[in-house]
């Protein structure tokens, strides 16, 4: 999605205005795995990023290792992935953004198995399971997790539109309500917009700015 809908586009409209500082940009694609390992098991994306993606690219590549050299940010689906990897792994990042991540508060009805064919359930039923385990969905929930563990250090940036067509503007709004209460420094954002490329374009330039400013620090 970053690179075909237009995302480098922007990234380079911000580096040739020197609005950027120098860092790679790596987009694994993940399908609809919301890059977590599923509860069945056949799919482990968690693992494959955190195992073999992300020590591939510190070989491959000419970037410094370490924690204060790394980031996640993803949109939708993927900022879901990036807040569940930050938060389950904080050792391995320095900086978090999300925007209109796939925040849910609580385990939706319709994976308990009475609708198992509707396209959401057939999207979140891949891998959370249908009927989907509620131990399950806690344990990979940014939400739920945000509620315990350790996040010293992490800086954090997300944000949603008011008007987002799944309703995730909920779950951002709950995460944001832990974290306050928790008094965990971040920053959080509910803007005009729904859950379009119109509303992603708009403000992915603020989260590339946020990890440049954490990476010139």
């Amino acid at each position: 999605m970053f690179v075909h809908s237009g995302g480098w586009n922007l990234v380079e409209d911000l580096w040739e205005r020197k609005q950027l500082g120098e860092f790679l940009i790596a987009t694994p694609a993940a399908g609809a795995s919301f890059y977590i390992n599923s509860h069945d098991g056949k799919v482990r994306y968690e693992d494959f990023l955190v195992q073999e993606f992300l020590p591939g690219i510190e070989k491959k590549f000419r970037v410094k290792p370490g924690r204060a050299n790394r980031a996640v940010s993803g949109v939708s689906m993927g900022g879901y992935g990036a807040l569940h990897l930050a938060f389950r792994h904080p050792e391995l990042f320095s900086a978090v953004s999300a925007h209109s991540a796939a925040l849910i508060e609580k385990l939706p009805t319709f994976l308990g198995g009475s609708a198992p064919n509707s396209p959401r359930a057939r999207v979140l039923g891949s891998t959370f399971g249908i009927p989907s385990d509620p131990a399950f969905w806690d344990r990979n929930s940014p939400i739920a997790i945000a509620k315990t563990t350790s996040l010293a250090g992490l800086k954090m940036y997300f944000d949603c539109g008011d008007q987002d067509d799944f309703g995730f503007e909920s779950g951002a709004a709950a995460l944001d309500r832990v974290l306050t209460s928790r008094r965990i420094p971040h920053e959080f954002h509910l803007y005009s917009g729904r859950h379009d490329w119109q509303y992603f374009a708009t403000h992915l330039p603020a989260s590339l700015q946020f990890h440049s400013r954490v990476f010139a620090r």
